[in-house]
């Protein structure tokens, strides 16, 4: 791949834990990443960019619904359709 150009935080630690986000954004250091604390804080239950704006590295934390996402692909099993590309 070359490289990456961002990482995203999801999921109920993804999403609410800024205190895990940071831990691992600090061992991210190397690649470029430098995190906005004020951000990170901010975005706990949020969605956006944690990492500062100088950052080589982006990171970002996105809410999502797995649940929703779990039903839908239940639901496409039961009726035998196939996985959207």
């Amino acid at each position: 791949m070359g490289g990456a150009d961002a990482i995203v935080f999801t999921g109920g630690i993804g999403e609410n834990s800024p205190a895990i986000r940071a831990r691992i954004c600090e061992s991210l250091e190397w690649a470029g990443l430098k995190i906005d604390a004020a951000r990170n804080q901010e975005m706990a239950g949020r969605g956006g960019m944690i990492s500062t704006d100088e950052s080589k590295l982006q990171a970002y934390a996105i809410p999502t619904d797995e649940e929703l996402l779990i039903a839908r692909d239940t639901v496409r099993v039961i009726l035998g359709k196939p996985h959207p590309s």
